[in-house]
């Protein structure tokens, strides 16, 4: 596949893992975003009657939103299943039939779906291009790349130190992350309780890709090094047991305090929504990039789109 307006080129179809992605394709994507953030008008009318069919089976904001947005300043529009509750999949429709039904009224897919491996599975039913917006606790290869964005934007991709705090075993975002990290020059830091440590296929996988990895307890071991701390939430809705929830929830919780031991030019990242997890009292220092990092997604998933959708009109 190839598209963007600055030569860019992908080589996917659809896209369901952070792992299929390159270091080629994750530059094609970013520079092409770069481009559209310098100049959004320049692409207002690139995908005009295009349309983009939502498919969210779990809820959703900034994702949903961002691919919203992202879609209508490419001049094109969205069809949207709506919730679960008001589809046929609550009269028992499979997801199979789903996609193929929606595949008729939209010339892109966005799939968000609480069952690992759901995407992948989808894709073999759909001719358009498809793309993961999270499946349970497995893929979220859009919020990777944006995540990558803020990273090289902020912190580069050179001699970069990552610490990854909180749930590791449940949060997608951390699986899609660090996978796409073996494809530049960092070194990975894991901060989490025991219970909740990288499931060990995602450990097996990073060191078979020659990662460098270190998993700890505790962030005041690392935090002085880092140049990136990337902070997620206790996911409670991917617990199977509400007393594991509990055990740990309020655990790593950083603020201005903690931060103080961290370099002056700590970029601190958080896929969002946080609960407690970040302090508000970060939120005005100059650590918080979170925030900016959501507003990424737009630009990031336009480029995505345009790079997707040119072959297919």
């Amino acid at each position: 596949m190839v598209g963007g307006g600055s030569g860019s080129k992908m080589r996917h179809d659809h896209i369901i893992s952070a792992k299929q992605l390159s270091r080629a394709d994750i530059e094609a994507v970013l520079d092409h975003a770069a481009d559209i953030a310098a100049d959004p008008s320049a692409y207002a009318d690139r995908h005009a009657d295009t349309l983009l069919g939502l498919l969210f089976f779990e809820p959703s904001t900034r994702t949903k939103m961002s691919f919203t947005t992202a879609m209508k300043r490419l001049g094109g529009d969205i069809v949207d299943m709506g919730s679960v509750e008001s589809s046929s999949v609550k009269k028992g429709e499979s997801l199979a039939d789903t996609v193929r039904v929606v595949e008729g009224y939209a010339d892109a897919l966005v799939l968000r779906h609480p069952m690992e491996g759901s995407a992948k599975m989808a894709s073999e039913f759909v001719d358009v291009p498809l793309v993961n917006a999270g499946d349970g606790a497995g893929q979220h290869p859009t919020q990777t790349l944006l995540d990558l964005y803020t990273i090289r934007e902020n912190a580069g991709f050179d001699d970069l130190t990552i610490g990854i705090m909180g749930d590791l075993k449940y949060g997608r975002t951390v699986h899609s992350l660090a996978h796409a990290l073996t494809n530049v020059d960092a070194r990975q830091h894991f901060i989490s309780p025991e219970s909740l440590q990288l499931p060990r296929s995602v450990r097996y996988d990073l060191h078979q890709e020659g990662a460098k990895v270190r998993e700890h307890t505790e962030l005041d071991e690392v935090l002085p090094e880092l140049d990136v701390l990337y902070v997620t939430r206790i996911q409670r809705e991917r617990f199977p047991d509400e007393s594991e929830y509990r055990a740990v929830a309020g655990q790593y919780r950083i603020d201005s305090e903690t931060l103080k031991a961290a370099k002056d030019d700590l970029t601190v990242m958080h896929p969002l929504p946080r609960v407690d997890e970040i302090a508000h009292d970060v939120d005005d220092t100059e650590y918080a990039t979170y925030f900016e990092q959501a507003y990424n997604g737009v630009p990031v998933r336009m480029a995505l789109l345009d790079l997707l959708l040119e072959d297919n009109e």
